[in-house]
């Protein structure tokens, strides 16, 4: 019993500093002009090089299509 509880204890222990470490994380408001800037920017940027991924994933690959199957022919029996 004594396992069991101190087993409950620490899992709620835990919860509460997972807890606690993500109180002060969230969204916040800003009327900083710069840091309004600032984010904006950012978000551009990963917008842009995401749009750039996508391109790149869709246009295949010319080096991979030309991949050739080797042919395992048996050779000749020799004439005799």
């Amino acid at each position: 019993m004594k396992k069991v509880s101190l087993a409950v204890l620490l899992s709620l222990s835990a919860v509460a500093s997972a807890a606690y470490a993500q109180s002060d994380q969230g969204v916040t408001m800003s009327t900083d002009p710069a840091k309004i800037a600032d984010v904006e920017s950012r978000a551009q940027a990963l917008q842009s090089r995401q749009e750039s991924q996508k391109m790149t994933e869709q246009t295949p690959s010319s080096h991979k299509s030309m991949h050739h199957k080797k042919s395992h022919s048996k050779p000749a029996a020799p004439s005799q």
